[in-house]
């Protein structure tokens, strides 16, 4: 596959697929977000009895259909899966008949856009569409929900100065036991 330049606008997937104990219970989830980093859509399944590899194509070709059914021409897929990355891009040979299947599928819905891009990342660089993954997997085997996480507060600087040892702010209070980090500006 061809690197051509991205377009200006496009979607991103981060997908990831699972199977407890491979194959056992098997699930997807894909976090979509625009090119500058907005959310889109957050996408997940339950699968049923099946095997890793095949939970990570699913995974895949539900960001295709998303982007296609949704009118999107470009797309770029981030994944952890280096198996299946290596085999859109032609590098390894698809031989499980299953797979080769879910490769043919993924290559027609690839073909249906105008941009489309794969790349691998280790898996700490997936973590939503893991965890995505594994709330599809949990719901269809009956395990009680995991809350979402919570959003973690968005960093926050304040102005203050040093007497006698003490930090003292000039633009704004926090609560007591709150964690800070102090800079010094000179």
């Amino acid at each position: 596959m061809p690197m051509r330049p991205a377009p200006e606008h496009y979607l991103i997937a981060h997908t990831d697929g699972g199977a407890r104990g491979n194959p056992g219970p098997a699930g997807y989830g894909v976090a979509v977000s625009d090119s500058k980093g907005n959310k889109v859509a957050g996408l997940s399944k339950y699968l049923g009895h099946q095997t890793n590899n095949f939970a990570e194509y699913q995974a895949l070709i539900g960001a295709l259909e998303y982007a296609v059914e949704n009118h999107h021409q470009a797309l770029k897929v981030i994944s952890d899966s280096e198996l299946m990355v290596r085999q859109i891009k032609g590098v390894y040979k698809v031989k499980d008949a299953i797979l080769r299947d879910l490769h043919a599928r993924a290559t027609e819905l690839i073909r249906k856009l105008d941009w489309f891009q794969i790349e691998h990342v280790l898996r700490g660089h997936n973590r939503e569409a893991d965890e995505l993954a594994n709330r599809a997997m949990d719901k269809g085997s009956g395990r009680p929900a995991v809350p979402a996480p919570r959003p973690q507060p968005v960093p926050q600087e304040f102005n203050g100065v040093v007497r006698d040892g003490k930090i003292e702010l000039l633009d704004g209070a926090l609560p007591d036991g709150t964690a800070v980090q102090v800079r010094i500006k000179r």
